[in-house]
C-alpha cells in the first residue's frame, strides 16, 4: 500500500511540473508595441503628420504584472491607450480626450492579428 501511495504522489508531482508555467507572458514589451502600431497605422490616418511627425505617435505606457499599456496620441490630441493582456493578446483600448475630460471604452482587439508571423 505504501508503494501505491509513493507512486500516486510521484505521478501528481510529474503532472504538476509539466504544467505550462501561467506566470510567463505569451506577448513581450516589443511584440505589444509593435502590434498596437500596426493596428493604428492600418486604421488612423497618418498623412496629417508626414510633416510634423511628432504630432502622431505610439510609445509605451506604464506596465503591470498582467498588461502592458501602450499609448497612441493623434494630432487632435486625443490618446487612445491599449491595455495588452501579457498571456492572450486581447487589448482593450480606452479613448481619451483631455481637453474636453472625456474618457470612454472602445472595444478589444487581439494583438496576434496584427502581428507579423515572424513576430508571434
Amino acid at each position: 500500500m505504501k508503494h501505491v501511495a509513493l507512486s500516486f504522489v510521484f505521478f501528481i508531482f510529474l503532472l504538476g511540473s509539466c504544467s505550462p508555467d501561467v506566470s510567463k507572458s505569451t506577448i513581450t514589451e516589443d511584440m505589444a508595441l509593435q502590434g498596437v502600431s500596426n493596428y493604428c497605422h492600418s486604421t488612423y490616418d497618418w498623412s496629417v503628420a508626414e510633416d510634423n511627425p511628432e504630432i502622431m505617435y505610439v510609445s509605451m505606457g506604464e506596465e503591470t504584472d498582467s498588461a502592458y499599456q501602450v499609448i497612441f496620441r493623434s494630432y487632435t490630441g486625443a490618446l487612445v491607450n491599449f491595455y495588452v493582456d501579457k498571456t492572450s493578446g486581447t487589448t482593450r483600448m480606452v479613448e481619451q480626450v483631455p481637453s474636453l475630460d472625456i474618457e470612454e471604452e472602445a472595444g478589444t482587439i487581439n494583438l496576434f492579428d496584427y502581428l507579423e508571423k515572424g513576430e508571434q
